[in-house]
């Protein structure tokens, strides 16, 4: 029996979640697999702690791997980890039960086969697959798993309506059949996890587009500023004052905001602006011409 299935070996030795911040000791020896209602404290304090995350700053580091260790703690698993979809869109590995655990996970994405990466590209469970099977579908994982002790996996979609960031391993030292019970719990632990991972994502998008908008109003006024200062400097109106500014702008490869605030602030005179200095349009009528020339003020004589 290696380390790795040694230490998640399924209703004989509990593998407590690390305490610190977020996390709790469920510990005691009635609260192992064989004991429903030691499995069902843990669970409901697992769900305090991941409900905790939807209103409060968190790691999610530290909340998946609360998640893969409370897997084994409460579910009938000898080890659980948790992969998430980069930006580029493959998975990476983000927490595991045991650090043996995600060396596993790492070979699965070297090799490029295993039930974490069918299960995130088809969206679907992979459910009770029998590692030890000769027709087994990821043969060069299935060796390694088997070398580690572990005989059976299941892999869980973490998916919130169409949004699918990734996938919760599940394995177990003996085969068979999950029950299905434990089964549900270890979705309904992945679905928690996934809803406070994408309502963060939210929260940081929100927050950067809130930045974006503070910052365009900001250098909407100081635009506005500059333009009265060109129009009263250069005799031009709004318009053309604006104009002037941003062909200045262009032209030296610059902000428009920055070279406003740059008149605003007097380190650029509005006079030196790129650009033709426009005259405003005359309050008189204009003169009338006549024949071939202007029609000048009458004379005497």
């Amino acid at each position: 029996m290696t380390d790795l299935a040694r230490g998640g070996r399924k209703r004989r030795k509990v593998v407590r979640a690390r305490t610190g911040p977020g996390t709790h000791d469920c510990g005691g020896d009635d609260q192992r697999n064989g004991d429903p209602m030691g499995r069902e404290a843990i669970l409901t304090r697992t769900f305090v702690e991941l409900a905790d995350t939807l209103v409060a700053d968190f790691d999610v580091v530290e909340l998946l791997t609360l998640v893969a260790d409370r897997c084994v703690e409460a579910l009938d698993v000898g080890a659980a980890g948790l992969m998430l979809a980069a930006p580029d869109g493959d998975l990476r590995v983000m927490a595991s039960s045991s650090d043996a655990m995600r060396l596993l996970e790492l070979f699965e994405l070297q090799s490029q086969e295993g039930p974490c990466l069918d299960c995130y590209r088809s969206g679907q469970p992979e459910m009770d697959q029998d590692l030890g099977a000769n027709n087994g579908r990821w043969p060069t994982f299935a060796a390694e798993a088997l070398a580690a002790g572990f005989h059976s996996v299941n892999a869980l979609p973490m998916r919130l309506r169409g949004e699918l960031i990734g996938a919760l391993n599940l394995f177990h030292v003996d085969a068979g059949e999950m029950q299905q019970v434990d089964v549900d719990a270890a979705q309904a632990l992945a679905d928690v996890a996934t809803i406070a991972i994408l309502q963060h994502r939210a929260a940081l998008e929100a927050d950067a587009l809130n930045d974006q908008l503070n910052y365009a109003l900001k250098s909407r006024i100081v635009i506005e500023q500059a333009k009265g200062i060109v129009g009263g400097r250069k005799g031009v109106d709004m318009e053309q004052a604006f104009t002037t500014l941003r062909n200045h702008a262009r032209s030296h490869n610059l902000r428009l905001t920055d070279v406003a605030r740059d008149v605003i602030n007097g380190t650029l005179s509005a006079t030196a602006l790129d650009g033709p200095t426009l005259r405003r349009k005359p309050s008189h009528a204009p003169h009338l011409r006549c024949g071939g020339g202007e029609h000048s003020s009458p004379q005497t004589g």
